[in-house]
């Protein structure tokens, strides 16, 4: 009788939450299964141990951060801004349904007016244009052959055009003097920028040529007002953390030169006490055009210097990790690398979400002038209805001899070193060039990829080092293989998740998993797990010191094959258990 009732109900309100919708918004059917199929968390850190000054400095941290986020959905859709209001106001007017409010938790869950739906298609909820491949950091609806030959025809503009921090515009008159203008209004920018007023005005006015202008200009009003906020909190902790107060200086100046190299080498050489930001754009995940493009990100964290300290002697043999990589190559690193433990207060941009580490920067001379910081998220990484619902679909898949393997410590473990596992390996090619230059759309994927099998390739010295026991080693290992276990065929912009298949894939060939006897279920021979990593990195590693591009689509191609009857089943029995698809994470000190 209950459940009669409830799915009257749920009837009645789908049809009163749906009747007076415009055309182009979804009905609840459709936003509901999604939102069914996604967990909400609330991040609500202790910060009972900031001081008074650090507390103020996190209020102007945080608004810097709202401006980044909405800076954000700009770049990934050219109607997010205007769409994000009309929601609102629809949302409003309608009483306040149950259909608005799905539409807005979508919003926010997908950063954007693009949703991807359990099915894994990136469609539209609110009525906005098709997603471009390269977000709105290109021109709408340019497709890969048309730049690519005009690069070809074009090698002068490779550097302009291919900048981690540029938007590409299409020459039209209109277009050149709407960046003159803005040059106009932000002096500062055209100080900072020697050259760039001569180059835009230089530019051919011509529909079929591009350009590119920096995002210092393409996004002047938001990073001065990103810039005042983080003066602010510089002003508030000055005196009892200077070099937090550096650092944030020189980030707010970075975000107006271009130039993350004073920001950068403050970050990764200061103390700064009990609070962390990672602020700019570094990482290119959003540009599936070209796969070169940076989008922005903010993550403001609170340190746990108790958990952080403990962490430190573990980094001490680095360099023996790196002289053993199979390549021929190898290079001094530095076993200082700043390490910590964090609570995040708030994320926004690009890091919004279930994001569990990061380790920054990415440019090859910084990191090799100054070095690189790893921020692990403790209460992401920590987080028991994350853990349980990893490992539901873990069960679901993997042999029941396997299923204690897996442990949240095994998780933490995996995903510190697969962060160190960017410090090591290839940094350049064989010729000197970067690897995003190199190999393009297949860079992330593959230093991804590298980096996991890093993390899995350390654990014998890591034994030998007592870092492991018995116990802890196999809980990293299994957390490897769950890693790779997929409840959707990736699309191929999709460079996590495609990777992991990839993996999935050589360990299946390779015998490193294979199906059990009895139950079907997937067995993990732990006896052959080195050998394989050893390959399969070996494998990765030649490529990207080769920077050879059609080698790594070959590579990509090979093993990032989906086979229906073996995958597809893997799919259908995460699905089965009835684990989350997604999560939408909310933060106390934004009251949201």
């Amino acid at each position: 009788m209950r459940i009669l009732i409830a799915a009257i109900l749920i009837a009645f309100l789908t049809a009163v939450a749906a009747a007076d919708l415009p055309p182009g918004y979804w009905p609840i059917e459709k936003s509901q299964p999604i939102l069914d199929k996604t967990m909400r968390l609330e991040l609500d850190p202790d910060l009972s141990h900031l001081t008074e000054a650090e507390s103020r400095a996190v209020n102007e941290l945080l608004a810097a951060g709202a401006v980044i986020h909405e800076l954000y959905e700009k770049q990934r859709h050219e109607q997010a801004y205007a769409a994000k209001l009309a929601l609102v106001e629809l949302h409003e007017k309608s009483g306040e349904t149950v259909a608005t409010q799905n539409l807005l938790d979508l919003f926010y869950l997908s950063k954007g007016p693009i949703a991807t739906t359990l099915d894994n298609q990136r469609l539209a909820f609110v009525p906005v244009d098709k997603e471009n491949l390269g977000k709105n950091i290109y021109p709408a609806g340019l497709q890969r052959d048309e730049i690519d030959a005009y690069l070809a025809a074009h090698p002068t503009q490779v550097r302009e055009l291919l900048s981690l921090r540029s938007v590409v515009r299409r020459a039209s008159a209109e277009n050149i003097a709407a960046d003159l203008a803005r040059l106009d209004n932000f002096p500062e920018i055209d100080a900072l920028h020697i050259g760039l007023r001569a180059r835009i005005e230089g530019t051919s006015k011509d529909s079929s040529a591009f350009y590119a202008i920096p995002y210092a200009l393409a996004y002047a009003g938001e990073l001065r007002q990103v810039r005042e906020h983080l003066n602010a909190a510089a002003d508030h902790i000055a005196a009892e953390t200077p070099d937090f107060a550096a650092y944030l200086r020189n980030r707010g100046r970075d975000l107006l030169s271009g130039d993350y190299e004073s920001g950068d080498a403050s970050w990764v050489t200061g103390d700064f006490g009990n609070l962390n930001i990672q602020i700019g754009s570094y990482e290119t995940y959003d540009d599936s055009l070209l796969g070169v493009k940076a989008t922005y990100a903010t993550s403001i964290l609170a340190r746990d210097e108790e958990k952080s300290r403990s962490l430190i002697d573990a980094l001490g043999g680095l360099q023996a990790i790196e002289d053993s990589l199979p390549y021929d190559h190898a290079r001094q690193v530095s076993s200082r690398i700043p390490v910590g433990v964090y609570n995040i207060i708030a994320d926004f941009g690009q890091s919004r979400g279930a994001n569990t580490a990061t380790i920054l920067p990415n440019n090859a001379d910084f990191t090799r002038k100054y070095g690189r910081t790893i921020l692990l998220r403790y209460n992401i990484m920590a987080n028991p209805a994350i853990f349980a619902n990893r490992k539901k679909s873990f069960d679901a898949v993997v042999d029941p001899c396997c299923n204690d393997h897996l442990t949240s410590e095994g998780g933490f473990n995996r995903t510190l070193w697969h962060e160190v596992g960017h410090y090591l390996g290839v940094a350049k090619t064989a010729d000197g060039r970067n690897l995003d230059e190199a190999l393009a759309d297949t860079a992330d994927l593959l230093e991804e990829m590298k980096s996991d099998l890093v993390s899995l390739y350390a654990i014998p010295a890591l034994r030998s080092s007592g870092f492991h026991d018995d116990d802890t080693a196999r809980a990293h290992y299994a957390d490897g293989i769950r890693r790779t276990l997929q409840s959707v065929k990736p699309r191929p912009s999709q460079a996590y998740q495609t990777m992991q298949l990839m993996q999935f894939n050589f360990y299946m060939e390779y015998g490193l998993l294979e199906p059990g006897t009895e139950s079907g279920l997937i067995v993990i021979n732990y006896d052959k797990y080195h050998e394989t990593v050893t390959q399969l990195l070996r494998s990765v590693l030649q490529i990207q010191r080769a920077g050879d591009y059609k080698k790594a689509k070959e590579f990509v191609a090979r093993w990032s094959y989906w086979d229906d009857k073996v995958h597809g089943e893997i799919a259908e029995r995460i699905k089965d258990a009835g684990g989350y698809r997604r999560t939408l994470i909310r933060y106390s000190a934004l009251n949201d």
